[in-house]
C-alpha cells in the first residue's frame, strides 16, 4: 500500500531504533580493522549553523561508509567548551559562563541527534569538565619537570578598562573591541610551552604525510619557517654589550646602511629616558596591533636614536633607529637593514632619506637602478671589498667563516615558529597548575592535588578575572615548604584543550591515567575533518602535544591524524553566512520543512567538499523532490507484488543493460565516497540509477527482479548520506534486518560485461560509422563487420584497402 514520504515520521523512527539498539557505541575489537573518524569538535555556541552541518555530514558519511566496509568504526563527539564567547554571554545575560555553556551543550546535542549523526555519545567529553582538564594540568606539571614549560615576560595587548589581555583580532583601530578603551602594549609574565624543541621533527615529518592536503603542509612548513643563516654582532658606540642580529643573507652585509630595534629594546628605552620625542614614539608603538599581518601592511614608522653601531667588516659607523616593524618577541629584537636588497628596508630608507647601497648584481650582467627599485634576487657580490664577485653560496660561506674565525658570530638555524604562550588572563578556562611561593618561586601543583578546579558559581562582570578576588581560590600553602603562597590565576589558552581531545575519546572514563591501553587500539585518527582555518595553530599544536604524550610514555603514536580533509565554507549570495550580513539560513527551519535527509543531501550534492558551497533554495527543493521520487519508485515497485529471485542467465538485453548500470554505479559510487571523497558525483550517479529504474517499464518477473536489485543497491549506497529514508525503504523492500548492519553492495563482475559493444569505424582517420559487435569477437571478425557497414561502404567502394587497424573494444581505422 502506497504511503507519502513523511520525513519527520521516517527520521524519528530510524533515530529511535539506532538509540535503543546503541548502534553506534563501540568498544575495542582486535579481530576487526578499526576506523577512527573524527570531526573537529565545535564550540557550544547554542546553535548549529550551516558550516557545522556541512562538516558534520561529510564526516558522518565517511564513518557510515567505512562501517559498511566491515570496519570497526568509532565516531565520537564532544565540546570545545572554554573560551571568550561564554564570558561575553555571561556579561550580557547575567548568568555564570558555566551555566550558559552547559545549556548550550544540551541544545546542540539535540540538534545533532535530529540530523541523525552516528555518534558514540558514551564517549562525549566537554573540555570544561574537571575530569578532562585535570590531565592537561598533569601533563603541564610533567613538562615543567622536563623544562618544556617556562615563564618569561611577554608583551600583550592590555585593555585598561576591562583589565584583561586582548587577542590581536580584538584590537580594532587601537581600541578594545568591547570597552573601546585605547589598548596598551604591556609586558607581563606568561607561561610558554617549548614547541620549538620539536620544530625539526614537526617540519621533517610533513614530508611523510601523504594523507594531508599539500596546501596545509605548505602552510605549516612556512609557519615553522626553518632558515639557515648567520648570527653576528655589531659593536654599539659607547656601550659594553654588542647588538646581535640574525640574517639569512650575509652576502648583503656590505649593504647595511642602518640598524633598527624594537620599541621595547633596552637601547630604545635608554634613549627614551632622555628624549621625550623618542619616549612618545615608543608609547605609540605600545598601542599598535602586533599581529604579523598588520605589520606587513601598516605604515613603517621610526626614529633615529642618536646611537651608532660599528659595521664589523668595514669599521664604518651606522645609525641605529627604533622602528614599529621590529618586534621584541622575534629573534633578538634587532635587525640589520639592507635597503638595496630588502623591500621593507628599501621603503623605510626612501621615507626617511637613508642611504641605499647596491652590493648584489644580476648574474647575467644586466644593469639595475637600486635607487628606482629594490633588487631582492640572489646574484654576484659587488661593492663588497675582498668579497667581490662571489656567488650567493660562496659569499655566504666566506663571510660566515670570517665571523666564526673571529668569534664575532656563528652559523645557526632559526625558526619563524615561536614558543607557545599558553597563559590567558581570563576566567573561563582551565587553571594553570602553578603555586607561587616567595621562597620556592613557581612550584607545580602536586599530582595528588589535581585537578585545580575552576570555581563555576561566580559573578562575572568582565572587569578582570573573578579568580583574583576569591581568596579561597588564591590563598594556598606552598607544596614544598608549607608557607603561605598564591595560586596562579591565569588560565590555559583554549588551544591546549583542543590539542589532545582526540586521544581522550579513546578512554574518556580513565580515572588513573591521561591515556590507557585503549588509546593504543584507536590512535591515530584515520580521518580528521574540519575547516582549513585550523590548518596551522590547532593542527600544529595537536601534532606537538601528540609528541609530548609520546615522550611521556602515554602512546607510541607520533602523528595524530593519518588523513585530513579540509572542507570549504558555506556561502550565500557569494559571502560567508553571518548575522551581520543578514544571510544566515537556519538548519532547524529547513529540517522542520523538508527533513534532515534533504538538508544532508543538499550539503553533499551542491559542491565537492574542499570547495566553497553556494547556498541555493532551489537546490534544497531539488534535493527534496529527488527523495520523494526515490520514495515513490520503491513504493510503486513494492505495491506491484512479490519479486522472483534474480536469474542473471535468463535476462534479455534490456534487463542486462539495467543490471549493468546498477553494478557500474556500485563501482563508481564506492570509489567516489571511499577514495575520492567526491560525494557530489556519488549523489549524481545515484540519481541517474533511480532515473534509469523509473524509465524501465519491464514488469516481467525477470525485469522486476532486476529493478529490485537496483533499488536495493541505491538504497544501500545512499544510506551514508541520507540514512533515515534509506532505513525505511530497506524495510519496505522486504528486509527484516536493519540497514545499519548491512554491508556495501558487492559488484558482480559478470554483470559489467556487455554482450555487444559499440565500435567506432574510421576511414583514413575520419569517423564514417559505428557498429555493434559481440563483446568477445576477434579482430578479424570486428574488421569484417566494420567493412560491411553501409555507410563505410560508400567511402571504400572502388578503392584499395591497404591496411585495417583494430583497437580492441574501441575503434577500427580502415586505410584506403
Amino acid at each position: 500500500m502506497s504511503t507519502a514520504y513523511q520525513p519527520e515520521t521516517v527520521e524519528v523512527a530510524a533515530q529511535e531504533l539506532w538509540r535503543d539498539s546503541k548502534s553506534f557505541e563501540v568498544g575495542e575489537d582486535t579481530d576487526k580493522e578499526k576506523f577512527y573518524c573524527l570531526t573537529m569538535f565545535p564550540y557550544p555556541s547554542g546553535k548549529l549553523h550551516m558550516g557545522h552541518v556541512r562538516v558534520l555530514t561529510i564526516s558522518d558519511t565517511i564513518a557510515r561508509f567505512q562501517r559498511m566496509q566491515g570496519k570497526h568504526v568509532m565516531q565520537p563527539m564532544g565540546w570545545d567548551a572554554f573560551g571568550m564567547p561564554a564570558e561575553n554571554a555571561a556579561i550580557k545575560n547575567n548568568v555564570p559562563p558555566a551555566q550558559w555553556t552547559y545549556a548550550n551543550i544540551k541544545e546542540m546535542r539535540a540538534q545533532m541527534d535530529r540530523l541523525g549523526y552516528a555518534y558514540d555519545w558514551s564517549r562525549e567529553i566537554a573540555t570544561c569538565d574537571p575530569k578532562y582538564y585535570r590531565w592537561e594540568q598533569w601533563l603541564f606539571t610533567k613538562m615543567f619537570e622536563k623544562g618544556l614549560v617556562y615563564r618569561k615576560n611577554s608583551i600583550v595587548n592590555w585593555d585598561p578598562v576591562d583589565q584583561t589581555v586582548l587577542a590581536n583580532e580584538q584590537v580594532i583601530d587601537g581600541r578594545g573591541w568591547r570597552s573601546d578603551a585605547l589598548v596598551e602594549r604591556r609586558e607581563i609574565p606568561q607561561w610558554f610551552m617549548k614547541i620549538t624543541a620539536y620544530a625539526d621533527e614537526l617540519l621533517e615529518e610533513l614530508e611523510r604525510m601523504p594523507g594531508w592536503p599539500d596546501s596545509v603542509k605548505t602552510m605549516q612548513t612556512n609557519w615553522i619557517g626553518r632558515s639557515e643563516g648567520v648570527e653576528l654582532t655589531f659593536d654599539v658606540v659607547g656601550e659594553d654589550e654588542p647588538l646581535t642580529v640574525f640574517t639569512t643573507r650575509p652576502d648583503t652585509l656590505f649593504g647595511v646602511t642602518y640598524m633598527a630595534v624594537a620599541a621595547e629594546h633596552p637601547l630604545a628605552e635608554k634613549a627614551a629616558a632622555t628624549n621625550p620625542e623618542i619616549a612618545a614614539f615608543i608609547e605609540e608603538c605600545r598601542k599598535t596591533d602586533a599581529a604579523e599581518a598588520t605589520l606587513e601592511t601598516m605604515e613603517k614608522k621610526g626614529m633615529a636614536l642618536g646611537i651608532s653601531v660599528v659595521h664589523p667588516l668595514t669599521g664604518e659607523e651606522v645609525p641605529l633607529w627604533v622602528a614599529n616593524f621590529v618586534l621584541m618577541s622575534y629573534g633578538t629584537g634587532a635587525v640589520m637593514a639592507v635597503p638595496g636588497h630588502d623591500e621593507r628596508d628599501w621603503e623605510f630608507a626612501k621615507k626617511h632619506g637613508l642611504p641605499i647601497k647596491q652590493v648584489i648584481a644580476p648574474e647575467d650582467g644586466s644593469e639595475i637602478d637600486i635607487d628606482a627599485a629594490v633588487y631582492i634576487d640572489k646574484g654576484l657580490t659587488v661593492n663588497s671589498g675582498d668579497y667581490n664577485g662571489l656567488s650567493y653560496q660562496d659569499a655566504f660561506n666566506a663571510i660566515a667563516d670570517w665571523f666564526e674565525d673571529n668569534d664575532r658570530g656563528r652559523r645557526t638555524i632559526n625558526y619563524r615558529l615561536r614558543d607557545w604562550g599558553v597563559s590567558r588572563q581570563r576566567y573561563w578556562g582551565a587553571p594553570i597548575p602553578i603555586i607561587y611561593c616567595d621562597d620556592c618561586d613557581a612550584v607545580p601543583v602536586p599530582e595528588q592535588d589535581l585537578p585545580v578546579v575552576l570555581p563555576e558559581d561566580v559573578q562575572f562582570t568582565g572587569h578582570g578575572s573573578p579568580l583574583k578576588d576569591m581568596p579561597e581560590f588564591v590563598n594556598v600553602k606552598c607544596p614544598q615548604c608549607g608557607k603561605d603562597a598564591r595560586r596562579e590565576t591565569d588560565t590555559f589558552d583554549t588551544f591546549v584543550e583542543s590539542s589532545w581531545y582526540f586521544a581522550r575519546y579513546a578512554c574518556p572514563d580513565s580515572s588513573e591515567a591521561m591515556l590507557d591501553e585503549r588509546a593504543a587500539y584507536w590512535l591515530p585518527v584515520d580521518q580528521y575533518t574540519g575547516g582549513v582555518e585550523h590548518a596551522i595553530l590547532h593542527l600544529l599544536y595537536s601534532r606537538f602535544f601528540q609528541r609530548v604524550m609520546r615522550d611521556e610514555g602515554l602512546t607510541e603514536v607520533t602523528e595524530p591524524f593519518t588523513n585530513l580533509l579540509t572542507q570549504g565554507m558555506v556561502l550565500k549570495d557569494g559571502a560567508k553566512m553571518s548575522k551581520n550580513k543578514g544571510n544566515v539560513v537556519d538548519p532547524q527551519e529547513l529540517i522542520a520543512k523538508y527533513g534532515a535527509d534533504t538538508v544532508r543531501l543538499f550539503m553533499m550534492f551542491a559542491a565537492p567538499p574542499e570547495q566553497a558551497l553556494e547556498w541555493s533554495d532551489d537546490g534544497v527543493q531539488g534535493s527534496f523532490r529527488f527523495l520523494k521520487r526515490f520514495w515513490n519508485a520503491v513504493d510503486e515497485h513494492v505495491d506491484a507484488g512479490p519479486v522472483a529471485a534474480l536469474d542473471p542467465a535468463a535476462l534479455d538485453a534490456g534487463q542486462k543493460d539495467l543490471r549493468r548500470k546498477t553494478h557500474q554505479s556500485i563501482a563508481k559510487i564506492g570509489d567516489d565516497i571511499g577514495r575520492r571523497y567526491t560525494f557530489n558525483t556519488a549523489v549524481a550517479a545515484s540519481m541517474e540509477l533511480v532515473n534509469a529504474v523509473t524509465r524501465f517499464g519491464d514488469q516481467s518477473d525477470a525485469g522486476r527482479a532486476v529493478v529490485q536489485e537496483a533499488l536495493e543497491a541505491v538504497t544501500l549506497m545512499l544510506s551514508p548520506m541520507v540514512p533515515h529514508i534509506c532505513h525505511a525503504l530497506w524495510a519496505r523492500l522486504g528486509h527484516e534486518t536493519a540497514l545499519i548492519d548491512e554491508r556495501w553492495p558487492a559488484i558482480d563482475e559478470s554483470a559489467l560485461e556487455a554482450d555487444l559493444i559499440e565500435i567506432v569505424v574510421q576511414v583514413n582517420g575520419k569517423l564514417r560509422g559505428r557498429v555493434s559487435v559481440a563483446a568477445g569477437a576477434d579482430n578479424d571478425t570486428v574488421a569484417a563487420q566494420a567493412l560491411e557497414d553501409p555507410n563505410v561502404q560508400r567511402f571504400v567502394e572502388g578503392k584499395e584497402v591497404r591496411k585495417t587497424i583494430v583497437v580492441p573494444g574501441r575503434l577500427v581505422n580502415i586505410v584506403v
